[in-house]
């Protein structure tokens, strides 16, 4: 229902150039292979995301060409992302908050303006747990507890202070009246490392991805209190939303594909096109439900504005969390 609301008011502008930077015509495009650029190494949720693409786009058959994926990894998506922008419209990365965050905790000079939006495609929701014999039954208890003593806890988080797990934890304490940057943070590099982490007593509490919580939640090793999705998870029904518990926050942990700048108006309606094809595959379907991904697709004007939406968004979050720079 929140993405839907978020689409309908989104103003179905397309970012187009003045000029043909691949020099192509309606009739050619494409005239050569599709790349698909991941912004990391082999293994994680980009490079992931770029494959299910690929696949799925050759599923449906639309591109006359063959799709390849590239790894580009390094700077948090800003190698692969300055990569982008060197190619022409047979190029796309695929992005995340990362984008929008990285300029604003002033880790990157790069914005959302600086390439042409495409598709936002899926999103995961983040939820936060503790052991399971930490003895809180929900979300409103763990913030009653920490507006009382906001020390009195250790949070676990990755990949860095700034990310969505971090910001989704900082969202909900906020609402909860809860100071955010009285709040002991814990880093870690990965899901793996936090989970290790909370089962083995040394943080309290973890804002996560649920593809990372899942499998401990199902042997009853962890509690989960709250997920940041509207409504409840069909593949997890017990666990409530933070909305449920009074506190006023939704949190999608995104992911969207771009296309260099300045492409023209026929390149972008052409991937208009293959990317609305794409998430109606059965290849598609499959990633989202093997990977616990709900379906979140926008069209390239869509996913304009919505970015600018999340420009504001995470502006405050991150002014709130004594992040700005």
């Amino acid at each position: 229902m929140w993405k839907k609301i978020a689409m309908m008011s989104s103003a179905l502008l397309v970012v187009v150039a003045c000029s043909n930077s691949s020099g192509s015509s309606p009739e050619s495009f494409p005239e050569q292979a599709i790349e698909i650029i991941a912004p990391a190494t082999p293994g994680g949720g980009w490079d992931m995301t770029a494959r299910s693409i690929q696949r799925a786009m050759n599923a449906d058959g639309s591109v006359d060409q063959d799709i390849t994926v590239v790894n580009k990894p390094g700077g948090g998506g800003e190698v692969g992302w300055q990569y982008l922008n060197q190619q022409d419209g047979h190029f796309a990365a695929v992005n995340s908050s990362l984008l929008v965050t990285g300029n604003l905790l002033d880790q990157s000079d790069l914005t959302h303006e600086d390439f042409t939006p495409l598709a936002m495609l899926s999103t995961e929701w983040l939820a936060v747990a503790t052991h399971r014999d930490a003895g809180f039954s929900d979300g409103t208890e763990l913030m009653d507890q920490l507006r009382e003593d906001p020390q009195s806890l250790t949070i676990g988080v990755s990949p860095s202070l700034g990310s969505g797990n971090h910001l989704a934890f900082v969202q909900a304490a906020v609402e909860s009246g809860v100071d955010p940057t009285e709040l002991q943070f814990l880093v870690y590099s990965s899901g793996g490392d936090i989970m290790n982490a909370l089962l083995g007593g040394h943080i309290d509490v973890t804002s996560n991805s649920m593809s990372d919580l899942s499998e401990q939640y199902e042997v009853g090793e962890i509690d989960i209190l709250a997920v940041t999705s509207p409504e409840r998870l069909e593949s997890f029904p017990d666990i409530p939303t933070w909305e449920e518990q009074g506190i006023d926050m939704v949190f999608p942990h995104w992911r969207g594909i771009m296309g260099p700048a300045d492409m023209p108006e026929h390149e972008v309606e052409a991937w208009d096109e293959w990317l609305s094809n794409m998430v109606e595959t059965d290849e598609w379907q499959t990633v989202l439900d093997n990977y616990d991904l709900e379906d979140f697709y926008m069209s390239s004007g869509e996913t304009g504005q919505f970015f600018e939406e999340q420009q504001d968004f995470f502006a405050e979050i991150i002014e709130q969390a004594g992040l700005s720079p």
